[in-house]
C-alpha cells in the first residue's frame, strides 16, 4: 500500500527560519488538510534545529512522546521517516560527523543511527534516510571505498533493525555515487536485507538518469521514494565543482538555475503519472514523501503537490 507523506525540509531555507512552534504548526496543517498523512523530518543540530534530532525535539515539546501527540493534533497520522546527513556536525555530543569510508567514524555513526532510529519509531516511523557518501568535490571513490562504505551501512542496517527500523540509502545529484557506476556497486556490496534504497525522482533526473528506468530495474530495492520534479540536467557535470550544494544547488551554478526543483504538475523532467504507475505495477509497499525542496512559496508548493497527488496519483493506486 501506498502512503502519502511531505517533507519538512521545505519550510526552513535558511538556519534562523521555521523555530517557533506556530510556524511547525501552521507547517503541518498545510500538510494535514493538503491530503497527506505522514511528514519526513530532517535531521539538523542546536537551538535553530528544533525539529533536527530527538535531543532538540524533547527539549522543545517535552519529550519525544509528546512531539507525536503535536503531530497527530496536526491531523497527521505519524512522523513517516527521518532524512539524516550524517557528515554534519552533531553539537549535542560535540562530535564532527561520520564519514561512513571512514573505520573509525563506525562506531559513531552507529552511536548516532539508533539515536534517530529509535525517536522514529517512537513517532510511528519505519524508515532511516541516509545520505551515503561524500559529495563528487569532496571525494572520488574506488573499490575500497565503496567497500569501506557497504560495510558501515551494512553494520547501520543490522544495529536499527531491533527497533524496527529500516535503513534507506538517498542518492542526489552532487553524490560521488554518481560517478563510474558507484551506485551499482554499493548496492551490489551491501546486504538487500539490511540496506534499501530511497529513490529521489529529482535527483536522479538532474543527474541525467531516468527513475522509472532505474525503479524497474532495482524495484527490489527500492523501500523510499521522494517524489518530485526537476527543471534542468546537470549535464556541464557542475557537480563535480568544490562546494557544490552552495554554488550549484543554491546559487544555480553558471548558468544561474534559479530551481533545480519545482511542483509535480509544473512542466519538467519527471513524469509523476508514470513513475507512480511503475510503483503499483511493481507492487511497491511503503512510503511516498513528496518534497518541494528550496521552494520560494512552501505553502504554495504543499497545496499545489498536495492536488496533483488527490487528483491524479491516488486514483492509480
Amino acid at each position: 500500500m501506498i502512503r502519502w507523506g511531505y517533507a519538512i525540509n521545505q519550510f526552513k531555507p535558511q538556519f534562523d527560519d521555521f523555530v517557533r512552534r506556530r510556524n511547525h504548526e501552521r507547517a503541518l496543517r498545510v500538510v494535514s488538510i493538503s491530503g497527506f498523512e505522514g511528514i519526513e523530518l530532517a535531521s539538523g543540530s542546536g537551538r535553530w534545529e528544533p525539529l533536527g534530532n530527538p535531543a532538540q525535539i524533547a527539549a522543545n515539546f517535552g519529550s519525544v512522546a509528546a512531539f507525536g501527540e503535536f503531530v497527530r493534533d496536526a491531523g497527521l497520522s505519524a512522523v513517516s521517516s527521518w532524512s539524516w546527513d550524517p557528515f554534519a556536525p552533531q553539537q549535542e555530543d560535540l562530535t564532527h560527523g561520520s564519514n561512513p569510508a571512514d573505520a573509525e567514524a563506525r562506531g559513531l555513526l552507529i552511536e548516532h543511527a539508533r539515536w534517530y532510529a529509535s525517536a522514529l519509531a517512537e513517532l510511528g516511523g519505519d524508515v532511516l534516510v541516509v545520505r551515503p557518501a561524500p559529495y563528487a568535490g569532496e571525494a572520488t571513490l574506488d573499490a575500497a571505498a565503496i567497500e569501506e562504505i557497504a560495510a558501515a551501512w551494512n553494520a547501520v542496517g543490522v544495529a536499527i533493525a531491533d527497533v524496527g527500523v529500516r535503513l534507506a540509502l538517498h542518492f542526489d545529484f552532487l553524490s560521488a555515487l554518481r560517478r563510474d557506476d558507484a551506485l551499482e556497486l554499493l548496492l551490489a556490496a551491501t546486504d538487500p536485507r539490511l540496506v534499501g534504497l530511497a529513490l529521489d525522482t529529482a535527483e536522479f533526473a538532474i543527474a541525467g538518469r531516468d527513475p522509472v528506468e532505474f525503479y524497474q530495474a532495482h524495484a527490489e530495492r527500492v523501500i523510499h521514494i521522494h517524489l518530485k520534479n526537476a527543471t534542468t540536467v546537470d549535464d556541464l557535470d557542475e557537480y563535480l565543482q568544490p562546494a557544490a550544494p552552495f554554488t550549484i544547488l543554491r546559487a544555480g551554478g553558471s548558468r544561474e538555475i534559479g530551481r533545480w526543483f519545482t511542483e509535480l504538475g509544473e512542466p519538467g523532467l519527471v513524469d509523476s503519472v508514470a513513475f507512480v504507475r511503475a510503483l503499483v505495477a511493481r507492487g511497491y509497499d511503503g512510503w511516498v514523501v513528496v518534497e518541494s525542496d528550496l521552494t520560494p512559496h512552501p505553502p504554495t508548493s504543499v497545496m499545489l503537490n498536495g492536488w496533483e497527488v488527490q487528483n491524479l496519483l491516488t486514483p492509480l493506486t
